[in-house]
């Protein structure tokens, strides 16, 4: 059967329908609020709150992962620059260490090179022979040997106390017997400044010889 409006009244709510209405509505919205509360709420501490608004939640969380990805993006640099030093320091350590390695090679193979010379007359020759080879000294193993041998015999504490030399107060001395003003003047540096040491006197005493005689090996008798 269809409802008809009774003449002279509206369909629209009064006034009184619209207040319940309202009344409803809030009813509604305090029986949802309280849905959203713990059920344990009241053994908590009794209290009732209302959750917060999950638009809110997601703007804290929004400004949470801003800061968290601030602190990473501080500590990825950090650990970068912690990295790139590492890497230079790691990198001096080895140069330094190379460095080391190749100083003590050289060190070594100078070493090597440098030869050891025999306490003996032969190794006295040999040992002259290569300074003089370093200052640009003529002369030569035989021409040396020989001189030696006639001057001196090989002794070099050989000392002439009988030539004109000795008469005039400065006697020859050495293997290739030098007196003390040649010495002086033919003297070459690196040598020890001792006339009776073999080395020296054998050096300067070539020196001496290459200014007169061109080298000892021009030098056949007395000079």
């Amino acid at each position: 059967m269809s409802e008809t409006s009774t003449p002279g009244h509206s369909l629209r709510p009064t006034k009184a329908q619209k207040l319940s209405f309202a009344g409803i509505a809030a009813l509604g919205a305090a029986a949802l609020a309280f849905s959203l509360v713990p059920a344990n709420a009241a053994e908590q501490g009794g209290t009732t709150v209302a959750l917060a608004p999950v638009a809110w939640t997601k703007v804290v969380d929004g400004a949470q992962t801003k800061t968290v990805q601030g602190h990473l993006g501080s500590q990825l640099a950090i650990a970068k620059t912690k990295a790139v030093a590492d890497a230079k320091a790691k990198a001096k350590a080895e140069a330094d260490a190379k460095k080391a390695r190749d100083q003590k090679a050289a060190a070594s193979r100078s070493a090597i090179r440098t030869p050891v010379f025999a306490n003996n007359l032969d190794g006295w020759i040999k040992e002259a022979l290569s300074i003089m080879k370093r200052e640009g000294i003529p002369g030569t193993y035989a021409g040396i040997h020989r001189n030696i041998m006639r001057e001196s015999s090989g002794n070099p504490r050989a000392i002439n106390n009988w030539d004109i030399n000795a008469q005039n107060g400065i006697p020859s001395k050495g293997l290739l017997q030098v007196i003390q003003p040649t010495f002086a003047a033919y003297h070459v540096k690196g040598t020890k400044f001792d006339l009776y040491d073999p080395v020296a006197n054998i050096v300067a005493a070539c020196n001496y010889a290459a200014d007169r005689y061109g080298s000892m090996d021009n030098v056949n008798s007395a000079y």
